[in-house]
């Protein structure tokens, strides 16, 4: 039977400094969006699950590193996620290293052994995603959401809980940093996402959502919220559910523009969820109805 890689191009690499490692040992992510400024740049993932999910859903390799024990168990386990799909990256360079080489890599021990960089894909326009879902569809907006473990588990719960669509204000973590797209376990690469510019959504944003026809949640501690199981929630066909950042929260504006303050009933003390906690417990029991 013939390795997993036979028919890769494939280079060892032994000095740290090579500059083909560049892209993994010395650009920090905002290097790697500005890459091919003006055009779309690079993001790099890790992990057989998330680089699968990535080249299923379309995103072009650039290159791969993989560390060089791991590499038949790193290419086999991705084979085993793409099946014959896997030989598009036959004109791939993909570059092995051992540990000693490998171990300088920032966040070296969560790389399980495997990077692949990618290019971007051109967004769309918000108006362009909200015109594609349906009548009863059920949005995710991201305001100022700035933890990227944070943005990783609420597109892990988008995704699981069958959300249509994410919209992530400018000045959120990017869902395609490497840990937020560890921490979603490649969803992100699986359900339709855009940003809008915070000013955009400062100005117009919730009126952008109502023109299309979205009732807009705000998850909010405030004392004329309801409960996220109010049968009034129950009878609207549309929803925005706008989650906002752990410290400050939401920005007031947007909470008075909303159409419902919702809230999780809590007990023993406990004023709230972490919000990608929250998000996962709003999507479920809206998405429910």
């Amino acid at each position: 039977m013939k390795p997993v890689y036979d028919g890769m191009d494939m280079f060892e690499i032994t000095d740290f400094n090579d500059t083909r490692l560049d892209v993994y040992a010395r650009l920090g992510e905002t290097q790697l969006f500005h890459y091919y400024e003006p055009d779309e740049g690079l993001f790099v993932a890790e992990s057989p699950k998330v680089i699968s999910r990535a080249l299923l859903a379309g995103y072009e390799p650039v290159s791969m590193l993989i560390e060089k024990k791991e590499l038949e168990q790193n290419l086999g386990e991705l084979q085993h996620e793409m099946g014959d799909r896997i030989a598009i990256l036959q004109s791939v360079p993909v570059y092995v290293a051992d540990t000693e080489t490998l171990h300088h890599l920032p966040g070296y021990s969560l790389i399980r052994g495997m990077l692949c960089a990618f290019r971007r894909k051109k967004m769309k326009p918000v108006e362009k995603m909200l015109d594609k879902i349906g009548v009863t569809g059920i949005i995710a907006v991201l305001e100022s959401v700035v933890n990227p473990t944070n943005v990783g588990a609420i597109f892990r719960s988008a995704a699981a809980m069958g959300m249509d669509a994410v919209i992530v204000t400018s000045d959120s973590s990017d869902p395609l940093y490497r840990r937020a797209a560890r921490v979603s376990m490649g969803t992100v690469f699986q359900i339709p996402w855009t940003y809008i510019n915070i000013d955009d959504w400062a100005e117009n944003g919730i009126e952008t959502l109502h023109r299309h026809g979205f009732s807009v949640v705000t998850m909010a501690l405030r004392d004329d919220a309801i409960p996220i199981n109010d049968p009034a929630l129950k009878a609207t066909e549309r929803f925005a559910v706008v989650l906002g950042s752990e410290g400050p929260g939401l920005r007031e504006e947007t909470i008075v523009e909303s159409d419902y303050k919702v809230i999780i009933p809590m007990s023993n003390g406990v004023d709230s969820l972490n919000v990608a906690a929250a998000s996962a417990v709003a999507f479920w029991e809206l998405r429910k109805k």
